[in-house]
């Protein structure tokens, strides 16, 4: 089998035969029939599980066909019966609506949860189906959920990130325990979406070399052609950006080429990650080939019989799969096998030469994290006034300077964000010198993500998910900003990822920065977002609490809230009850209402209580509410005891965000109904009316109301 010419070209446009004509020989070896048969009979699989129940995605994973060959066949290091193998290659598909594409490969390489029954209940009614509309996560050899486009790409620069890391940590000298390889699939789309662009921005300048992006190019999306809406030179900008460029001109069947490119990943001299543009068609064969509506709708039965004519298949027969067909794939296991043999003998060896390392390593692969973190947080803190975003440094810098499965990053906010814990190291590529001095290596565990929000987060979710409980990432921002990365967030809850976001200048307390970062009304967003622990703690023994919950929460994404500005240490608050989402902080006899509040306005809860016994005689217990969700998960009993609603006693809630959520606890809330404001600090409480006396003033109109019946129970009142 021999390939054009000029079907492979570097990135100096020169054809590549004569420089890589040799990586080319496995495909080579192998018969062009054989070949040929194998990607014919891929696509015909995908035309007949989309064509079944009349739905899916065919175009884009039949056109990606001879990339799937040269991918699982020839180049990815794996093991299809070991897919939890800790130094396998990882494979992501950004372009995640072409799912067939991966399932598929996933049946013919021998991974065992994928049988033909789960292969052939894509798009079927079984809820326990492992071929959904997009990657998920907990399917055997699929690394991460992927779907809304871009994400993918940004989870793929976490993954490397991760590999970078962790090789050089532990490798040493000959025992290079840690090699693997990040892939990932992205099509026009990913290189148009804002994420996507982030992520190439910041691979190419950490010169990750560990990742190659395969970009499936067939210039088609739902709408139309690419060129509508996108005309850029797209190698022109990835070199721009600081990667390898490597074209393939025949993606339809020239798997040799792409081997052969593909073969450039693991090149020893090659220090930037590798893009590698390859020509395809979508809907290939068929009879809407090159088109959009073959992106996201069945063939229709009779392009299907065409196609199978065309090939010379018999037309009638349905989801075959020719033995020659098999017994092309039939290696791959034992050859996974021997993979893993090998490097099991290396980590041995590597036990024996490094067992201190080696030890660590193992503890890390296992998920295992370091016990004596809890040891770390000191038992007691200052009295003295803190903002609580000076509370997260009190509590989890002296953790993350001991423990290194956490890797701390933030959005350009170090001076705000204050994470920067002593003795830290930047992640960066080792020969950057920068002109500030922040230089660092890829040991680094503290990553300056720029002002990228989005990929911060999406980064994260990839440095999860490298293995569980490897890495644990926290991200930080202002908390406004958590919604330009609000996508990745949700993508890294729905996979379960074990991830921290640090999120500060939380509420009007930010001041005079204005309206455009009081995040009103995002907090409600996160509340309802399943899997999210947003935790808002209201003085640093709270933040303790939150840090504790957040640590241990292995399965949930959390975001620890905090404000700008300074607030007092209430002396009333406790780390353990965190937990449990709410809790009693003041109680009286005969109660007469109760004031929930949480984050930095916790103290007005307590000030309003003393100010309406004192004033009005009115008994006010009190209850600190850092985290929605945790309370939901109590007992029904223990929900009754803290807000008392079932005995009759109404409860308000002060918190400057928008009321939404809060009707669920509360029957009436000092909440805004507008957005904030620019003011400093310290006139705006006063400019909303969150002073003491107004407040006040606020709740014995409500109870007045109350006991008139103005007010019922089950009718939410604004009392703003």
């Amino acid at each position: 089998m021999a390939a054009t010419t000029n079907s492979v070209i570097n990135s100096t446009g020169e054809p590549m035969s004569h420089l890589i004509n040799g990586d080319k020989e496995p495909a080579k070896r192998q018969n062009e029939a054989e070949l040929q048969l194998a990607i014919q009979s891929f696509r015909l699989l995908i035309a007949d599980l989309c064509q079944q129940f009349n739905m899916g995605h065919p175009g884009g994973a039949m056109g990606m066909a001879a990339i799937g060959v040269a991918l699982w066949k020839y180049t990815m290091i794996y093991h299809p019966h070991q897919p939890e193998w800790f130094n396998r290659d990882r494979f992501i598909l950004s372009n995640g609506h072409a799912c067939l594409f991966q399932y598929c490969n996933l049946y013919l390489t021998g991974y065992k949860a994928m049988t033909w029954e789960q292969l052939t209940s894509y798009h079927s009614d079984r809820a326990d189906s492992l071929c959904p509309g997009h990657p998920e996560i907990e399917i055997e050899g699929i690394e991460m959920t992927t779907g809304p486009l871009g994400q993918g790409i940004a989870n793929a620069v976490g993954l490397a990130m991760a590999g970078k890391n962790l090789a050089a940590t532990y490798n040493q000298p000959g025992y290079d325990v840690v090699s693997n390889h990040i892939y990932c699939m992205v099509g026009d789309a990913c290189l148009q979406e804002g994420v996507g662009c982030e992520a190439f921005s910041y691979g190419g300048h950490l010169k990750l070399n560990n990742l190659t992006v395969i970009y499936d190019n067939n210039q088609v999306t739902c709408d139309g052609t690419v060129d509508m809406v996108n005309t850029e030179d797209v190698n022109a900008k990835m070199r721009a950006c600081g990667w390898e460029v490597i074209d393939v001109m025949d993606g339809r069947s020239d798997v040799a080429s792409i081997v052969a490119a593909l073969s450039m990943s693991r090149s020893p001299g090659r220090t930037k990650p590798l893009f590698i543009n390859v020509r395809t068609v979508i809907g290939v064969d068929s009879s809407v080939a090159g088109m959009a509506i073959a992106h996201g709708a069945p063939l229709g039965k009779d392009n299907v019989v065409q196609m199978k004519t065309a090939y010379g298949w018999d037309p009638e027969t349905q989801f075959h799969i020719p033995e020659k067909v098999k017994t092309f794939y039939a290696d791959i296991p034992s050859r996974g096998e021997k993979h893993v043999e090998e490097w099991n003998e290396l980590l041995k060896a590597y036990s024996k030469a490094h067992p201190d390392l080696a030890a660590e390593f193992k503890r890390r692969m296992n998920g295992e994290l370091d016990s004596s973190w809890k040891d770390l947080v000191p038992p007691k803190f200052p009295a003295e006034p803190l903002p609580t975003r000076k509370s997260n440094s009190l509590v989890i810098n002296p953790i993350v300077e001991k423990i290194n499965t956490f890797m701390v990053g933030t959005a350009d906010l170090t001076p705000s964000v204050n994470l920067d814990y002593k003795n830290k190291v930047a992640f960066n590529p080792p020969d950057l010198r920068t002109t500030c001095g922040s230089d660092g290596d890829y040991t680094g565990r503290y990553i300056h993500f720029g002002i990228r929000e989005h990929v911060m987060a999406a980064i994260a979710n990839g440095l999860a998910a490298y293995a569980p409980g490897t890495i644990l990432p926290i991200t930080s921002s202002f908390f406004m900003f958590y919604l330009y990365a609000a996508p990745a967030v949700r993508m890294g809850a729905l996979q379960h990822l074990h991830i921290i976001h640090v999120a500060t200048h939380d509420s009007i307390g930010a001041g005079e920065d204005g309206p455009t970062h009081q995040p009103i009304e995002l907090a409600a967003l996160y509340r309802a977002m399943p899997n999210v622990l947003y935790i808002r703690p209201g003085d640093t023994e709270e933040v303790a609490g939150a840090w504790q919950v957040a640590i241990e929460a292995q399965d949930k994404s959390s975001i620890i809230s905090v404000s700008r500005h300074t607030i007092p240490q209430t002396g009333v608050t406790n780390r353990d009850k965190v937990a449990n989402g709410a809790y009693v902080t003041k109680e009286v006899e005969n109660a007469d209402v109760t004031l929930v509040a949480t984050g930095a306005e916790l103290s007005f809860a307590l000030n309003v209580s003393q100010h309406l016994e004192e004033k009005s005689g009115i008994k006010a217990r009190c209850v600190s509410f850092p985290c929605q969700r945790l309370f939901d998960a109590q007992p029904r009993e223990y929900r009754r005891s803290v807000l008392k609603r079932g005995e009759g006693v109404p409860a308000v809630v002060i918190e400057p965000y928008a009321a939404t959520g809060w009707e669920r606890y509360t029957d009436a809330g000092l909440n805004l109904r507008t957005f904030g404001h620019s003011l400093p600090g310290k006139y705006i409480y006063q400019h909303f009316g969150y002073t003491t006396e107004k407040m006040s003033e606020k709740v014995v109109k409500f109870l007045n109301g109350w006991k008139s019946r103005e007010f019922v129970y089950g009718e939410f009142v604004d009392l703003m």
